[in-house]
């Protein structure tokens, strides 16, 4: 039999269910996603580090968990909020159930909780925090929990969040072959990207190797000048948890990288640490975006492509510099989704090109990217 479990916010409400994960006390700050699948990548995503992720559609872990689909190498959100959790999967990739996966990695989970009326507070009122438990504790104590959990403005969770040590990319870019192939340059030499790591995919990865590159991983807090005395031939800037703004490190190292004419592409966490750089402003937004479905407009052409988001801040794109400019827009609230220089090869999305999940409309980034690092090779060796 199930235990009981109580899922409490911040305005004072509480909402009781089941325990479908570990049993204990998770606080963060609550919020929704809307894909229909990827509940594993989302669970693994260094990004939702934090946070309580309430998915939207009712039926999570139908097709179970594989060691294929995880976007690290852990369980990554504070807790995970569903309408009903499957716990007899059925697919031939599958290795194990849902709730088991939760269990084993020490996530807080709920399920049997009206996950429609979660989504709307959080519309209206905009996130905040919560608290997911299933111990003994009274309604007052658990709101009083509540009330002692961080915000997550001004939180530097990405410094943190991705490897302490520079390690040598090495898998296969596409082990399940899902993904379609990227056309890349003819290279002549491999060339060497280091990729700063706030808080990585594993997917953003693959894409990288797959586009042809070498790829050097180092930790968030690498100086500018470690970056540079790696040799690259690009840079990568990651995505990652928490406050742009408060990744004081970070933005130091790429205020001095993008003062160079380096190729740099930055995701997510990386494309509002490059606005900083710039001396850009970054905001909070209202409840966010997250799902595997957002619309986006590229500017240049007025193309639009469907993209998977996850992210809690934005650029203003009234404050960035004459040297960048913004290049592609959100369609559902017109907030700036990516950035480029004037002169420079440095471009930036808030968005996931990588999906890990998600459409696969912006993969041509990476190329974009590679392409970058080829004519600047090139012009170097005339």
């Amino acid at each position: 039999m199930s235990k009981p479990a109580r899922i409490a916010f911040a305005d004072g409400t509480i909402l009781r269910g089941r325990s479908v994960g570990a049993e204990g006390t998770a606080g963060g700050e609550a919020v929704f996603n809307t894909g229909m699948t990827g509940y594993q990548e989302v669970l693994t995503d260094p990004s939702y580090r934090g946070q309580i992720v309430t998915m939207t559609y009712p039926e999570i872990g139908n097709y179970g968990i594989n060691a294929a689909d995880m976007e690290s190498d852990r369980a990554q959100v504070a807790g995970f909020v569903m309408r009903h959790c499957c716990e007899r999967p059925s697919n031939f990739r599958s290795q194990e159930s849902l709730s088991d996966f939760l269990r084993r990695s020490h996530i807080v989970a709920i399920d049997d909780v009206d996950t429609r009326a979660i989504t709307r507070k959080l519309r209206v009122a905009g996130v905040m925090n919560a608290l997911i438990s299933t111990e003994d504790s009274t309604d007052q104590e658990l709101l009083a929990q509540v009330r002692a959990v961080p915000s997550m403005a001004g939180l530097d969770l990405a410094s943190g969040a991705g490897t302490r040590v520079a390690y040598r990319w090495q898998e296969a870019a596409d082990p399940a072959g899902f993904m379609p192939p990227l056309a890349v340059p003819a290279w002549a030499q491999t060339p060497h990207v280091v990729a700063i790591d706030f808080g990585i995919k594993r997917n953003i990865l693959r894409l990288l190797a797959a586009s042809g590159l070498r790829v050097t991983v180092v930790p968030g807090t690498a100086s500018a000048a470690e970056v540079l005395a790696l040799e690259p031939d690009g840079i990568f800037i990651s995505n990652g948890p928490g406050d742009p703004a408060a990744v004081a490190a970070g933005i130091g190292t790429v205020t001095s990288l993008v003062a160079g004419d380096l190729p740099i592409f930055g995701i997510c966490l990386g494309h509002q640490i490059m606005s900083l750089a710039y001396g850009a402003a970054t905001y909070k937004l209202k409840f966010g975006h997250r799902g595997a479905n957002h619309p986006v407009k590229r500017i240049r052409d007025g193309a639009v492509e469907i993209a998977s988001h996850n992210h809690g801040f934005a650029v203003d794109p009234a404050t960035l510099p004459g040297s960048v400019r913004m290049s592609h827009i959100n369609l559902n609230d017109q907030t700036c989704a990516g950035m480029e220089h004037v002169s420079k090869p440095q471009f930036s999305v808030q968005y996931h090109p990588e999906a890990g999940p998600g459409p696969a409309d912006p993969l041509y980034l990476f190329q974009q990217f590679a392409a970058a690092i080829a004519q600047r090779l090139a012009t170097a060796s005339r």
